[in-house]
């Protein structure tokens, strides 16, 4: 039923506390968890084109967020696998959801403060709303 489950990962609480349910799930169904971090360069404000020393920053923390669930998933015993994509989170989630034909989505309530997730809009709610498959949201 859950074989394959996607798990957006963003470095929070939330998302690691999804990351335990969706092992939790794939160890039941037999499944498999690819993980997947969105970084995005829209949400900062440059009077010039940021330099390659600081896409690269971001870019290894993407890295490092999702070795870190790896580990966990694989100390488990799961099958996984890792993407890493720059974009729109929720589009690019949205995308690899359908394009991958994904059986379940299991994402963090929340990864942004509140005044940021104000500003921004929710990510869970923006996958919620337009992936192609269920959505577990963990608290």
């Amino acid at each position: 039923m859950f074989e394959k489950i996607l798990v957006p990962l963003d470095g929070s609480e939330h998302s690691i506390k999804a990351l335990e349910v969706a092992v939790q799930i794939a160890l039941r169904f037999n499944g498999k968890i690819t993980l997947i971090h969105v970084y995005s360069l829209g949400g900062f404000s440059f009077r010039a084109t940021p330099n390659k020393e600081f896409i690269e920053a971001i870019r290894k923390a993407g890295v490092n967020i999702l070795a870190d669930g790896e580990k966990r998933a694989k100390a488990e015993g799961v099958h996984v696998e890792t993407v890493l994509l720059e974009g729109h989170v929720v589009g690019q989630i949205v995308k690899v959801c359908r394009e991958g034909k994904f059986d379940l989505i299991v994402m963090g309530a929340r990864g942004l403060g509140k005044i940021e997730e104000l500003v921004l809009g929710s990510v869970s709610d923006g996958v919620t709303r337009h992936a192609c498959c269920p959505v577990l949201v963990v608290k």
